[in-house]
């Protein structure tokens, strides 16, 4: 039976009439802000709440210290001046210090910069990355990844190739690269990837950041290491400062680096728009004849700062830098485990993936090499039958939405990136109803 004559949540004329309003021309292409949108909207014509999957925010309150600190700065009338672009000293010192306790990594302050989140602090390190070399400035993105960095690309129009990883793990990774190396006339600059991984949730073992990092020292590429979800790989414990297992990162492996790491994810402190852009201090110090021609100074740290943070906007909001250094502080010190709040995401996402699996779906990226992902943020699912556009469409009308694989880099045609910040209790209860109805629906 076609899915326009079937009962179901949400009715199919109000879906494809408000898919024609917004203007979107292929629901399967569509990028997450427009997802949101047409979301948003049908939401307000039918007064039907969805179970919304689609966009990576936080679902948890962010803590009362970073509250406190902000408003004590206010208060204090940080308000009316600008803060310095390299950052406020206390949150640099800060960050610095939860770097060496949390990842085992030694970066100086001054090689610590926040940004107005990490995506400003991507766009910097992109922009900068590409002006560096004079014959090369090519992009390999390991994916599956965040599609707005692929955006940011073509803003920026910097060239870019991708592959997806899932079938190029372990030792497959480095003839894998090599390969594409190879096939680009070694004119790549610069490798992207995150870890864990959005969407898939995958998470490189330290042999897997060795090739990386072998493989960056031996051809001279700048590895651009997303840590927006810095220590939620809930299968370890991450949380206590100091001590092993530390976050792992290709730091350990060369000193072509540059850390993205987000106070969004793992201190829910998305509206206030802050991240840091940590940079080894040997690329930091580093000269570049391209830099010189293009900025009349040849140092990368020099440039990444004065140059393009700068022309990017006139700092990060001044009081939201001694929220983010008040966090960090107590984090560092012991005084508040920043990880045990988080780990609600693993519980979510393990309930709710069971009720996709209960239902008919599967999970698209199940294994990290030989063991299962692990549950957090996100994680990918389908449908027996249905490409990943087709589901995406199809869910709405259940009042599911979720975002396509297809958007992410990943070669999967029949995966969906779900992420479960914003999928209360309540909210499961009702997403188990929706898949049963689908599933009733589809299984036959």
């Amino acid at each position: 039976m076609e899915i326009k004559h079937l009962e179901t949540p949400v009715a199919y004329n109000v879906v494809q009439e408000t898919i024609k309003e917004i203007g979107i021309k292929n629901i399967g292409k569509a990028s997450i802000r427009e997802l949101v949108r047409l979301i948003n909207v049908i939401e307000q014509k039918t007064g039907i709440k969805f179970v919304r999957m689609e966009m990576g925010v936080p679902g948890l309150p962010v803590s009362d210290i970073a509250v406190e600190a902000e408003y004590n700065a206010l208060k204090r009338g940080v308000a009316s001046v600008y803060p310095m672009i390299e950052g406020v000293d206390e949150l640099k010192k800060e960050f610095s210090r939860f770097l060496k306790l949390f990842a085992n990594i030694t970066i100086p302050p001054e090689c610590c910069i926040p940004t107005v989140g990490s995506m400003q602090g991507a766009f910097a390190a992109f922009m900068i990355v590409s002006k560096a070399y004079e014959n090369k400035n090519i992009t390999l993105f390991i994916d599956p990844g965040f599609p707005v960095q692929k955006q940011q690309h073509q803003v920026l129009d910097i060239p870019y190739v991708t592959f997806d990883v899932y079938n190029y793990r372990g030792n497959k990774l480095k003839d894998k690269i090599l390969e594409i190396l190879e096939s680009n006339n070694y004119k790549i600059s610069c490798i992207v990837y995150s870890n864990p991984n959005n969407p898939a949730w995958i998470c490189f073992t330290d042999d897997e950041l060795k090739i990386i990092g072998d493989i960056a020292n031996e051809y001279d590429i700048i590895v651009v290491e997303d840590l927006a979800y810095f220590a939620m790989d809930f299968r370890k414990d991450l949380s206590h400062p100091g001590m092993p297992p530390y976050q792992p990162s290709v730091a350990n492996y060369t000193s072509n680096y540059i850390l993205l790491v987000s106070s969004s994810k793992m201190f829910s402190y998305a509206g206030q728009r802050i991240g840091i852009i940590a940079v080894s201090p040997t690329l930091f110090n580093r000269s570049f004849d391209n830099l010189l021609r293009k900025f009349g100074n040849e140092k990368f740290g020099y440039n990444l700062i004065y140059k393009i943070i700068y022309s990017l906007s006139a700092g990060v909001a001044h009081s939201v830098q001694y929220g983010l250094a008040a966090l960090l502080k107590a984090v560092n010190d012991g005084n508040y485990n920043f990880v045990q709040d988080v780990k609600e995401y693993g519980r979510r996402a393990n309930i709710m993936k069971k009720i996709f699996t209960d239902n008919g779906f599967y999970i698209v990226y199940d294994k990290d090499i030989d063991v299962p992902i692990a549950d957090g943020f996100y994680f990918t699912f389908g449908y027996p039958g249905f490409t990943s556009e087709e589901l995406l469409e199809r869910l709405l009308y259940y009042g599911v939405s979720a975002i396509s694989l297809s958007i992410t880099g990943s070669e999967r045609k029949d995966g969906m990136r779900a992420c479960v910040s914003q999928v209360s209790d309540e909210m499961i209860a009702e997403l188990e109803k929706r898949l049963k109805l689908f599933n009733q629906h589809h299984s036959g």
